[in-house]
């Protein structure tokens, strides 16, 4: 049993009384807390994403705000303004939402570029610049943006830069259909949400975040790691490859799953389970693409996942 386990299992527990049927979902979204990335939940509405975001938040001792994103959300509304205090002689900074520990930017996609692009330092960064001066964002931090992908009316596509700073994409899926008439018999998720209380702290998180870069990955999986990258930016359909900074990424993220699963050392089964949710939406598809973003989705999946199966398993 890896350090922290204990930890890690009370809050994998607090956030599947909720959200039910997806472990591997809630265990994806809680590696990426612990490898100090940002997770973007892309799927069809009423699947519970926001949902999810709010179970993971109400289970840790960490200030949580909601920022529901829409065509007029301006980037001084998410990150704050520059007040004059007239009888301090100065101006004073009033923080916006995204100065908390766990932001949830909720239909991201229906934002302006301009306010898109706001998350960008925050999110790379965990800083701000307002008006010459750097303000810090508090510690952990965690972004988890929502967005529907196969509306397209009143939205606007996050471009490759924006989508790059996301470690991880998950789609939720439908529930199983025991699961889905429980929640439609009991009336919803909401009752087993308020009772949620927090069952780590701020400190926990850091200690659990200090934990990942602890755990051992042989070089035959490193190996294996780069050959899969190298296949990508050679295989015919896609026009772009896996960059050096999504290789460390799912390096990173491969780490934490490990430490979420009770080890510490990494499995090709841990880096066979983040390929796609790491490395599909860091790839260019070669040629026109038509359909919605849903459809990207699947065919950019559908490649990582030709290019894991083909590439052999160390021994």
């Amino acid at each position: 049993m890896s350090p922290g386990s204990e930890q890690l299992r009370r809050l994998h527990d607090s956030v599947v009384e909720v959200i039910r049927g997806k472990a591997e979902i809630v265990d994806a979204l809680v590696a990426a807390l612990l490898a100090r990335g940002h997770v973007l939940l892309e799927d069809v509405p009423g699947v519970g994403k926001t949902t999810l975001a709010q179970a993971l938040a109400r289970s840790l001792a960490l200030e949580f705000h909601r920022i529901q994103f829409t065509s007029d959300t301006l980037p001084s509304d998410i990150i704050g303004i520059s007040v004059y205090r007239q009888q301090k002689e100065r101006f004073e900074f009033i923080p916006g939402p995204l100065f908390a520990n766990i932001v949830l930017a909720d239909e991201i996609n229906r934002a302006t570029p301009r306010t898109q692009s706001a998350l960008l330092e925050a999110m790379s960064e965990q800083s701000v610049t307002v008006e010459r001066d750097r303000y810090t964002l508090p510690a952990p931090f965690l972004v988890i943006a929502t967005q529907n992908p196969v509306e397209s009316t009143g939205t606007y596509s996050l471009p490759e830069s924006q989508l790059d700073r996301f470690l991880v994409r998950l789609s939720m899926g439908y529930p199983a259909p025991d699961e889905e008439r429980g929640l439609i018999v009991s009336g919803g998720a909401e009752p087993e949400l308020e009772n949620l209380r927090p069952v780590l702290s701020s400190a926990d998180v850091l200690e659990l975040q200090g934990m990942v870069r602890q755990v051992k990955v042989a070089p035959a999986l490193v190996d294996y790691l780069m050959e899969i990258v190298e296949e990508t930016r050679g295989d015919e359909a896609l026009a772009l490859g896996v960059s050096t900074r999504g290789a460390i990424a799912w390096y990173r993220m491969v780490q934490a799953l490990a430490l979420v699963r009770g080890r510490t050392f990494v499995t090709p089964d841990d880096l066979q389970d983040m390929a796609e949710p790491v490395l599909a939406h860091r790839v260019l598809l070669a040629g026109p693409v038509l359909g919605s973003g849903w459809e990207r989705n699947r065919r950019e999946r559908a490649v990582i996942r030709g290019i894991v199966g083909r590439v052999p398993v160390p021994r």
